[in-house]
């Protein structure tokens, strides 16, 4: 069997309207959605749910909308349509060629030999119609998965609407940015000055955007990621993790990378790339996967390297390390059932903001506008650190709710309580921080005037007890 007849065969059982529409025009979770009974769709199959865009199509089209996206729905009706049509037309020609195939017996039997083998040739034509209806659906098929692969998530009804950055809405501040009576640096005057950030040896062995830290300041970023897993595993209740670094295709494509987003990724040999973040690792858990939704919600969480090549930031933050093509990062990422996504994105903020209180970072939580939340999610929250070296706050973590968008992708159900058929799950994924813009952070916060970087109190165990990095 083929990947579309199968496709096909499984697609007729979604007849829900989905989560991620009903919540984007402002409707409740529903508890019975994307319940099919058969998962046997591989997970390049599943993007939005046509049977939706078919019946509302108006209202797919107001959410495209809001993200600034042209309307779609009539083109993919019309790939869906001749897909249709060509399923239609070759269910009917196999009919025909079926009872054909009986009346050359029965022709036979009554030694008609001139119907017998006039069946025969229609038997031959329909066999010929049958293999190119295929062919068409196959083609409408491709071209219909393609068109669905690129369409971003459906924003919840309470995003705020806006073009870029600026239609961000601040949702809460929390501390007061330090009093300085000297002039604050950034982090990479601090750093060089104290020969423990080196960027030109980095550029020498691998060029702009990475960095060498030495002696007490490597120490410090090390203690932060330990510090922020002994917090989310310990207080927290995530389980932590440590997954491959190197993935495939399918696994970029179930956490919504692939296909849109190649530019941004470290392709390597053997068909493999390097994670951009620990995400892709930690939600492809659940790839092709039925889980016991009363073991829901799963809390994942894992400090690694990730990898990205900012193909769309020439220009931006070229100083420093606060945009580099190899960084540190603490994920977040929870698998939850439908009903509980909404409560986990507050509750996942609340867990990255809690790193910046203990370690006394004044920040601001924003809620991102549909012109700059990500392609997978429904809705954004950003954490911005205040940089005194900058005079201003900068993001240090995004928590977003992604509904069940990257789980049709993956194809990852839950079986509920009742027993009855399966269900998508909802995923979220957040930085819990980024542990290279927390360095960042506490250099500028906590510099003095003479050059040095206190430790925070909460960091000196993880640091052998240093309070004080000095030249």
């Amino acid at each position: 069997m083929g990947r579309e007849e199968a496709c096909e065969r499984q697609r007729p059982e979604l007849t829900h309207c989905g989560d991620n529409f009903a919540l984007a025009l402002g409707g409740q979770q529903r508890s019975n959605s994307a319940t099919v009974s058969d998962p046997v769709c591989d997970p390049f199959c599943a993007m939005h749910d046509i049977r939706f865009i078919r019946d509302h199509a108006a209202a797919f089209d107001e959410a495209l909308n809001r993200r600034g996206l042209a309307p779609q729905s009539r083109a993919l009706l019309d790939l869906d349509d001749a897909r249709r049509k060509a399923i239609t037309g070759a269910e009917t020609a196999l009919a025909r060629r079926n009872a054909a195939s009986k009346e050359i017996g029965q022709a036979m039997a009554q030694k008609d030999a001139a119907r017998a083998e006039a069946l025969k040739a229609e038997v031959a034509t329909l066999k010929d119609r049958i293999a190119a209806l295929e062919l068409e659906q196959q083609t409408a098929q491709k071209a219909l998965d393609e068109a669905l692969a690129v369409i971003p998530n459906m924003p919840l009804a309470d995003v705020p609407v806006g073009r870029d950055e600026t239609g961000n809405v601040e949702v809460r501040k929390w501390g007061t940015p330090p009093a300085m009576d000297f002039a604050p640096k950034q982090h990479f005057e601090l750093g060089e000055a104290l020969g423990m950030m080196d960027f030109e040896a980095a550029s020498r062995m691998s060029g702009a955007r990475f960095v060498v830290l030495k002696g007490p300041l490597a120490r410090l970023e090390r203690a932060l990621g330990q510090f922020m897993l002994d917090l989310h595993t310990g207080e927290h209740g995530y389980r932590e993790i440590q997954a491959p670094l190197l993935v495939k295709d399918a696994a970029l494509y179930g956490t919504a990378q692939l296909p849109k987003f190649r530019e941004d990724l470290f392709g390597v040999q053997h068909d493999f790339s390097l994670i951009p973040t620990s995400e892709v690792s930690m939600t492809n858990l659940v790839m092709g996967q039925i889980v016991d939704e009363a073991e829901l919600p799963y809390r994942f969480t894992g400090l690694t390297p990730c990898f990205r090549s900012e193909a769309g930031s020439a220009g931006r933050d070229t100083r420093g390390m606060l945009r580099q093509h190899q960084f540190n990062k603490v994920e977040l990422v929870s698998i939850t059932a439908p009903e509980q996504s909404l409560d986990e994105h507050a509750r996942m903020t609340r867990c990255a903001e809690t790193v910046l209180e203990k370690l006394g970072i004044a920040y601001r939580t924003m809620v991102l506008c549909t012109g700059d939340m990500g392609f997978g999610s429904q809705k954004t929250h950003d954490i911005e650190a205040w940089l005194p070296g900058q005079g201003t706050y900068r993001e240090i973590s995004s928590c977003s709710v992604c509904g069940d968008f990257q789980a049709r992708r993956m194809n990852a159900r839950c079986k509920p309580k009742d027993g009855k058929g399966t269900r998508f799950v909802h995923t979220l994924n957040g930085s819990g921080v980024a542990v290279g813009r927390a360095l960042i952070a506490v250099m500028e916060n906590y510099q003095t005037a003479d050059g040095a970087i206190v430790v925070p109190e909460m960091l000196r165990p993880y640091m052998g007890g240093l309070d004080r990095i000095t030249k």
